[in-house]
């Protein structure tokens, strides 16, 4: 059986055609930018086995996700294609890649910024606007268009903008 992860230099067919999958939610970027593509396994039969973690409990992309993996595998000649959650470790916005959160710019949400500190909840004190790039904003909504995201509103272009919460 021949593993292929992220943290590996192995490349297989099956990694390639899973880490192209879009996030539903978020058509611009691939699961694998967001980091939620966690491995895959495949072995000379036929059989891949995906891993992927939700970014949030309850995650209502995740079914679609599932859904979407065993469609672009199958179609690509895979036989057997099974996808399992892991839940730990929880995802954690760190995982991101950089070109995760570029392209989350240029769709005009505003990715988040630094790390995810352990401890007490942080704060943002400024979030950039992904339209004008002013950090003169403030949080309208803790809920966005998803439970992921919360809506901010620059106060200097006046545009509201999605907000990828750190997690």
């Amino acid at each position: 059986m021949v593993t292929v992860s992220t943290g590996s230099t192995t490349t297989g067919g099956a990694w390639k055609i899973a880490s192209d999958v879009p996030d539903p939610e978020l058509p611009v970027v691939t699961i694998a930018d967001l980091g939620i593509l966690r491995d895959v396994t495949e072995d000379d039969q036929g059989r891949v086995h995906v891993q992927i973690t939700p970014t949030y409990s309850g995650c209502p992309a995740m079914e679609t996700i599932s859904t979407d993996l065993v469609d672009a595998l199958t179609t690509a000649g895979y036989q057997h294609v099974d996808v399992e959650f892991v839940l730990a470790p929880a995802w954690t916005t760190d995982w991101m890649s950089d070109e995760c959160r570029a392209k989350l710019t240029a769709y005009g949400i505003a990715p988040p910024t630094g790390r995810v500190a352990d401890g007490p909840v942080p704060i943002a004190l400024a979030v950039r606007c992904p339209q004008c790039g002013s950090l003169d904003t403030r949080e309208s909504s803790h809920f966005g268009s998803t439970s992921c995201k919360s809506l901010w509103v620059c106060r200097s272009c006046r545009e509201p903008f999605d907000h990828f919460k750190a997690i």
